[in-house]
């Protein structure tokens, strides 16, 4: 079996970080948006840095404004994350992008994404679940309304709350009413941390925040006592290998914590993060792990399994994943 033809599980996902160039560009044109500074000379997402890569993720996202956008978007990603294989995927949402906090707006634009990846089910078998997102470069006021927003929806489709964003801007302290908040709705609980902010804001996450996995959490590697404390949670890293490399976190796929977390014992997956922003798939990920670490089928399916048991969905959902990937 190559690596194409893996079945593969993505749990750390940007729904408007997927969106493809030429989709965000077409959608622009139509609705006479000015994406200057967007795009680089060969039509690819262009930006400087990490702060840069936010901004231009923020602007290509202007030309999504309205729930029919939403729904042409989450048909256009998830075709090519069923090309690679991908049978399931949790996905970030924003209201800050998606009706602007507004819980009734939200509700229209969500019923949109749900009809698409219903859509996607029927007709590719990849399988769709939503993660509200706090935004941490975003203002209290609107991170406070995606909870509201997320605890209002929280459901078979939206099972998840999560924080994502600059990494240096506030504590994981100053987002626990909402946390609390989206656990007591019945959100499951998943927070960046790690990617820039090392081991520290790993454990500050675990700690304030109380969450079940960890998005990035690379840092971790840096403390050999909190990967300990990593494996006796069960915390799971969603690790995207590729992203960190665009994005210089580390400087070369062989620089990569990856596996040396794996073989300390720490739970890992793989995911892609934005896709287009990093010139990178789910196969080109799984091959890059093959070529630079050598890990084979047996360890990518193990990895599979991990992001499976780890997933924030329903028992038969998961069991119908675990099936699928030959535990």
């Amino acid at each position: 079996m190559t690596v194409a033809d893996l079945p593969k599980i993505e749990l750390h996902h940007h729904l408007e970080g997927a969106a493809p160039p030429e989709f965000i560009r077409a959608l622009a044109a139509k609705k006479k948006i000015n994406l200057d500074g967007v795009f680089d000379a060969k039509g690819h997402y262009s930006y400087p840095d990490f702060l840069g890569f936010l901004q231009c993720y923020t602007d290509a996202t202007a030309a999504l404004s309205t729930p029919e956008d939403y729904y042409d978007l989450t048909r256009a990603v998830l075709a090519e994350s069923a090309e690679n294989n991908v049978i399931y995927c949790e996905t970030f949402l924003a209201t800050e992008f998606c009706g602007d906090g507004d819980l009734v707006a939200w509700r229209e634009y969500l019923s949109a994404i749900q009809q698409a990846a219903t859509e996607a089910e029927a007709k590719d078998g990849i399988i769709l679940r939503g993660i509200m997102t706090a935004v941490r470069h975003f203002s209290p006021e609107a991170n406070r309304k995606a909870a509201i927003c997320g605890a209002e929806t929280a459901g078979d489709f939206l099972t998840g709350f999560g924080l994502a964003g600059d990494e240096n801007s506030g504590a994981f302290a100053d987002y626990k009413y909402e946390f609390d908040m989206a656990k007591e709705a019945g959100l499951r609980l998943t927070a960046h941390a790690g990617e820039w902010g090392g081991a520290r804001a790993v454990r500050d996450a675990i700690t304030d925040l109380n969450v079940e996995r960890i998005g990035h959490g690379v840092g971790a590697i840096e403390d050999a006592d909190l990967m300990r404390e990593l494996v006796d949670r069960g915390t799971v890293l969603e690790v995207c290998p590729g992203s960190n490399v665009a994005l210089r976190v580390v400087n070369r796929w062989e620089d990569h914590p990856i596996a040396r977390l794996r073989e300390a014992g720490v739970l890992v997956t793989v995911s892609t993060d934005d896709p287009p922003f990093f010139h990178t798939t789910m196969n080109h990920e799984y091959e890059m792990l093959e070529q630079v670490f050598g890990w084979d089928e047996a360890t990518l399916r193990a990895t599979n399994i991990t992001a499976a048991k780890a997933a924030f969905c329903d028992d038969a959902t998961r069991a119908q994943l675990l099936k699928k990937i030959g535990e």
